[in-house]
């Protein structure tokens, strides 16, 4: 069974509040921290950072002792992501830069959690899933179920809202994926108060 890569993320952490961005782990790793085992080989990190600020974002790899996979400067302009390796671990670490507003309201509502002496900033269980439904990928649509089943204490207006607003520019219906699985773990809660 996998668990937080706590070393990794502490070193990270450290350094990017070293250089002053702010940040949010998301993916895997942050499925992991919600309580819900999953294999995953890699720290996906969104950055509170645009192209500009790519100076201070390498000067917090090499803080780190990240390795960029990558041409930084040519690379990031095209894709907007930094795809790095963790040097003492051989982990993938992605770091994924945004600006937009929805991803500064998500990493302000970031939760600040204690991994070994450090404090890191984990994407609200909120914001993971509209980052999961949005994906849709099968894998990261079982995570939002795993995620719904551990925690029913969420605040359904605020993901339901910021899929309506993505739904509409990626033309997907993704409100009502969220409702179908959130149908499915009410089918699976009353399956089990029956028995």
């Amino acid at each position: 069974m996998q668990s937080i890569q706590l070393e990794p993320l502490e070193r990270i952490a450290r350094a990017l509040e070293a250089v002053g961005i702010s940040y949010m782990i998301i993916g895997g790793q942050a499925v992991l921290f919600y309580g819900e085992p999953r294999l995953t080989k890699d720290i996906d990190i969104t950055l509170a950072a645009n192209v500009d600020d790519l100076a201070r974002v390498l000067t917090a790899v090499e803080l780190a002792n990240l390795h960029p996979l990558v041409d930084p400067q040519e690379f990031v302009a095209q894709t907007m992501v930094l795809p790095c390796q963790d040097s003492a671990s051989g982990l993938r670490v992605d770091l994924i830069f945004s600006f937009s507003p929805y991803e500064q309201q998500a990493i302000e509502r970031a939760v600040r959690a204690q991994v070994g002496n450090t404090i890191v900033r984990f994407a609200s269980a909120e914001d993971l899933i509209i980052h999961k439904i949005i994906a849709g990928r099968e894998r990261d649509l079982e995570d939002v179920e795993r995620i719904l089943r551990k925690r029913g204490d969420m605040d359904f207006s605020y993901i339901e809202n910021w899929l309506q607003q993505f739904a509409a520019v990626i033309d997907a219906p993704l409100v009502e994926e969220l409702e179908k699985i959130r149908s499915r773990v009410k089918g699976q809660e009353s399956g089990r108060r029956v028995r």
